[in-house]
């Protein structure tokens, strides 16, 4: 899949070759009258987990929703790999808690890319709805509401609708934050478990630690992308001084 967003004049970006799952080039993206990534460009390679690490408005949250294809870039080349879209796990916040939603029907609207919302849901359908559901272990959860859970259940709720989608590519803004250390973990084990199975997993994170297990980093700074490559390298006692 190739998708091509205006840009100044330059030379064309290269197609991906085939370890790369993901991409972009110059990507400029913001809000009205609020500019937020300025000229980002990087290459995620397939079954790899890369970090996104930065202060707060450093912009993780913004290139997130333009691979995540819901928010449009101003400018740039993004160029991705795959002929599903990606699945998207926003920040818990963003899901109100007062959604007259089950754990069940949360998930199952992860089919609705595939069948429609108001289309019934067929056999198979309900069995990757089941399987998300076991593989997160919250199928005692499926008919609770999910503004009733604990954060921790409800992001697994989450992350199980992105499951759901079967989507070979996997976009999480902040899946940890606020969790306890028991919950943190059994995420993390789940992420790693996705990428040895084929998926390419791309996580925002405030969480070191975190994001030193991660394959590659992106250290994003005011909009721009000041470091790139091994956690070990990218993460240094200066670069995060810096930012």
């Amino acid at each position: 899949m190739k998708i091509m967003f205006k840009k100044p004049p330059s030379s064309p970006a290269p197609p991906p070759d085939r370890s790369t799952h993901i991409r972009f080039s110059a990507l400029c993206a913001g809000y009205p009258g609020r500019p937020v990534l300025r000229q980002v460009s990087a290459d995620i390679g397939k079954m790899t987990m890369t970090a996104l690490v930065g202060p707060n408005g450093s912009g993780k949250s913004t290139l997130l929703g333009v691979l995540a294809g819901v928010i449009k870039p101003t400018s740039g080349d993004l160029l991705r790999s795959g002929d599903r879209p990606p699945a998207f796990v926003p920040q818990r916040g963003a899901v109100g808690d007062a959604l007259p939603l089950t754990v069940r029907q949360t998930v199952e609207m992860g089919r609705w890319g595939d069948r429609g919302p108001w289309r019934r849901l067929t056999a198979r359908d309900h069995g990757t709805v089941n399987a998300a559901l076991d593989r997160l272990a919250i199928g005692d959860l499926a008919p609770r509401q999910l503004g009733e859970l604990s954060g921790g259940q409800r992001q697994r709720a989450l992350i199980a609708q992105a499951l759901a989608q079967e989507s070979d590519l996997l976009l999480l803004d902040e899946p940890t934050t606020g969790l306890d250390p028991e919950a943190r973990e059994s995420i993390g084990t789940l992420l790693t478990t996705l990428v040895t199975e084929g998926a390419t997993v791309i996580q925002a994170t405030h969480d070191l630690a975190t994001a030193r297990t991660a394959d590659t980093c992106l250290l994003l700074q005011d909009g721009h992308l000041t470091g790139q490559g091994d956690p070990d390298q990218v993460l240094t006692t200066a670069a995060l001084a810096g930012a």
